[in-house]
């Protein structure tokens, strides 16, 4: 697919950052999971952190496809701050999309400029994806909601500064009933409670949100009261690409590594790239990561088309990029046998990791259930 300079910037500029800046900490973000803060200061000089925010409004004005690109740049050094940077993103496109001019004004130029970092709040302990099933409620008090509820496996947990929390702010419990506040961090009534011990993606600080008797002026909505489901296709397709494009990432970083060792590693006086079963596995999956890379990269375009977007191209970008890292990923390991089990090398990281992408921003059984029912012309949900 053909990039344009700038993109082919975007590109370049992320591979280098990944590969210098990312991929020499990322063992200690994983082994530590530590929250990768110096990773999101480098992202924050060079402007990514605010890649699809207008120029306008101190971003860089790049596209969908730039954002996919820089996406996997960041995640073939170290997933976990791909994983920061995307939800960081979803938020900043959220305000783009629907925010107020005053709150456009206020948070924009802090995320932008990383001094602030973004969190999105759906997932609960008992309605897990489903946004339908969200139990968290914001009841109206005058010119304020009191908000009471849980979030669980939140990225950015207590490091973010700007919560974008989705709830019901009626009790019909109906889809219409949704909406979407922006929550700061040291609100009265706003605390954390556990943070997750995660197999992968360990540095991104997934845990707890709760909310008691937290009151935020009516003013936080994002877009109108109960508005939730008309402002979500306006920014909601950035996590699916997003969640594709650091597939892409580890799925890449993983051939790479794969090519090298097929390439170095000898046995019995000969490289075992030589080896007909070896040349199998590298070309299964170099072709597996270029289906990928050609969907979510469509999908992206598309994204930036006439709105709505069509939803079921992102779906399946999302699907299948993450399923397929996993492959990758195991295949990989299996070129380098026994070595690539060691945790010395990154092989064991990106099977971890990858694994976890299958449950981020919906898991893969929903998001084929709900494929299934729109090309049969039913709602998703």
């Amino acid at each position: 697919m053909n990039l344009t300079d700038e993109q082919k910037m975007i590109q370049e500029t992320a591979f280098n950052i990944g590969k210098q800046e990312l991929a020499p900490r990322a063992a200690d973000v994983d082994r530590k999971g530590s929250y990768p803060r110096d990773g999101l200061k480098k992202l924050a000089e060079t402007g990514f952190l605010g890649i699809t925010v207008p120029k306008i409004l101190g971003g860089g004005g790049s596209d969908s496809l730039s954002f996919v690109l820089a996406t996997e740049g960041i995640a073939r050094g170290c997933a976990s701050t791909g994983l920061v940077f995307v939800t960081n993103g979803i938020v900043a496109r959220a305000l783009v999309a629907a925010g107020s001019d005053e709150q456009k004004s206020r948070l924009l130029p802090a995320l932008t400029a990383g001094h602030r970092i973004a969190a999105f709040a759906a997932t609960e302990p008992v309605s897990g994806s489903n946004p339908f099933a969200i139990a968290t409620k914001a009841v109206r008090d005058r010119d304020d909601f009191v908000i009471n509820g849980t979030k669980n496996f939140i990225t950015s947990s207590e490091e973010a500064e700007v919560y974008l929390v989705v709830l019901r702010t009626d009790q019909s419990k109906s889809p219409a009933d949704l909406s979407a506040i922006i929550i700061e961090k040291g609100t009265p009534g706003f605390s954390f409670g556990k943070k997750e011990d995660t197999m992968g993606l360990r540095g991104s600080s997934d845990g707890e949100l709760i909310f008691q008797n937290c009151r935020v002026p009516r003013a936080n909505l994002l877009g109108a009261e109960n508005g939730y489901l008309a402002v979500m296709p306006r920014f909601a397709g950035l996590s699916m690409l997003g969640a594709a494009g650091i597939a892409l990432g580890i799925a890449q970083s993983a051939a790479d590594a794969a090519i090298e060792h097929a390439k170095t590693r000898e046995v019995a006086g000969q490289p075992i790239g030589q080896y007909q079963g070896i040349q199998y596995l590298l070309a299964e999956m170099a072709i597996s990561i270029a289906a990928a890379r050609e969907l979510t990269y469509s999908a992206a375009r598309q994204l930036d088309g006439p709105p709505p977007p069509p939803p079921l191209p992102l779906y399946m970008a999302k699907l299948y990029a993450t399923e397929m890292a996993i492959e990758v990923a195991n295949k990989a390991l299996q070129v380098h046998g026994g070595t690539g089990y060691s945790r010395e090398l990154p092989l064991e990281r990106h099977c971890r990791d990858a694994r976890g992408l299958t449950l981020h921003f919906t898991p893969s059984e929903m998001l084929k259930g709900m494929l299934g029912k729109m090309l049969m012309g039913m709602p998703p949900f």
